[in-house]
């Protein structure tokens, strides 16, 4: 293997694989990232068994070939270097050689037999064409509503409903919920039928920060995997297995009460409040229906208080409700729109949280209940 290649090309590409390199002791190959020169085109390649990635790098090719070398190792080196252009070459031993005009290294690399074989997906007849830009505003709206869970393994995950008119993504950890509806309008697809499949956390998380807004995005799926295709990249993922939650019956279908609000002042209400949040992020949302005012407050006795008025449409007679307020400011920064809304029924009940001009996309929030 001989290739020359622009070096942030290839800074980029191993940047990108090497988040998806195993620590396995068992297997410490899965640290490593293989490279493999061909038709003018350099693939990387890194797996931990539970995710891979292919990333495409464009390089002059001299002499086919393939390598595997450590990862972490291959990063910082030419992290640091400075010249443009690399020369890399496979040289006897496993050995990697990195060449410019006034440096010279050899890495230790590991027979390419050793390196897992990256399965491929049965069904790749039938897939959703997409642009990225949509894909990743929708991932991005439903992160916002899980976290890892020990205890309930499937909830460590993002459902994706399809159905022939809309592709739905939900995310939840029990404790807020969020759904966002992608339109037939905004994909292309040659499936005949609906499906629903869970794509784990830390994929949804990572597919966002590795396509681009711009590429045409594919996705391909059969019983137990999910691939993510673009011309660059291939991000290969088991999927979750289990049962999503049946969330649509905590949905409220309607509201004792209704407030529209400035978003952007609210955030910065929040964050304010959040300084007298105290242990719990408390902060607690006063009513005035009369006034056409809510008061944001919060208290802790070993900082002090504070309070924000703002301006509000108001609709109904509930006084006060108490939210987390890192919670529910993760939900407006992914609210499109000037203004947002907020449906609430109960100071006990789930509350809805989206735009009035919006209606893609909704955050559910449970409120905390006070003593």
């Amino acid at each position: 293997m001989k290739f020359i290649i622009i070096r942030v090309n290839l800074k980029d590409g191993v940047s990108i694989t090497e988040r998806f390199v195993g620590n396995n002791l068992n297997l410490p190959i899965l640290k490593n990232i293989l490279i493999e020169a061909d038709n003018n085109r350099i693939k990387l390649t890194a797996t931990n068994l539970e995710t891979a990635i292919n990333f495409f790098v464009a390089g002059k090719v001299i002499e086919q070939g393939k390598l595997t070398v450590p990862a972490g190792v291959l990063l910082n080196l030419i992290s640091n270097l400075t010249s443009d252009r690399l020369n890399l070459e496979n040289k006897s031993g496993n050995k990697l050689e990195i060449k410019t005009d006034n440096y010279e290294a050899l890495i230790q690399g590991s027979p390419t037999d050793e390196f897992p074989i990256v399965p491929k997906i049965k069904n790749q007849s039938e897939f959703i064409e997409i642009k990225a830009e949509i894909i990743k505003e929708a991932l991005n709206q439903t992160l916002v509503a899980v976290q890892f869970s020990d205890l309930r393994p499937e909830l460590n995950s993002i459902l994706f409903d399809f159905t022939l008119d809309a592709l739905k993504l939900a995310a939840t950890d029990s404790f807020r919920l969020a759904e966002k509806i992608i339109n037939q309008d905004q994909f292309n697809t040659n499936h005949k039928k609906g499906f629903k499949i869970l794509i784990p956390l830390k994929t949804a998380q990572e597919l966002p920060r590795i396509v681009k807004n711009e590429d045409v995005l594919k996705i391909y799926h059969d019983e137990n995997q999910v691939l993510f295709k673009t011309e660059q990249v291939e991000l290969l993922s088991r999927l979750t297995e289990g049962r999503f939650p049946d969330y649509e019956a905590i949905v409220p279908k309607k509201f004792n009460t209704e407030i529209v609000l400035n978003k952007q002042e609210l955030i910065n209400a929040l964050k304010l409040a959040g300084i007298f949040g105290g242990k719990n992020s408390e902060v607690k949302l006063k009513i005035q229906e009369n006034k056409k005012i809510v008061e944001i407050t919060s208290s802790d006795q070993a900082i002090g208080d504070n309070n924000y008025i703002l301006t509000a449409k108001i609709q109904g007679n509930l006084k006060e409700i108490i939210f987390n307020w890192r919670y529910l400011t993760d939900a407006l920064k992914v609210i499109n729109g000037e203004d947002v809304f907020l449906g609430i029924n109960k100071e006990n009940e789930p509350a809805e949280i989206k735009s009035p001009s919006d209606s893609s996309y909704f955050y559910i929030l449970k409120p905390i209940v006070g003593p």
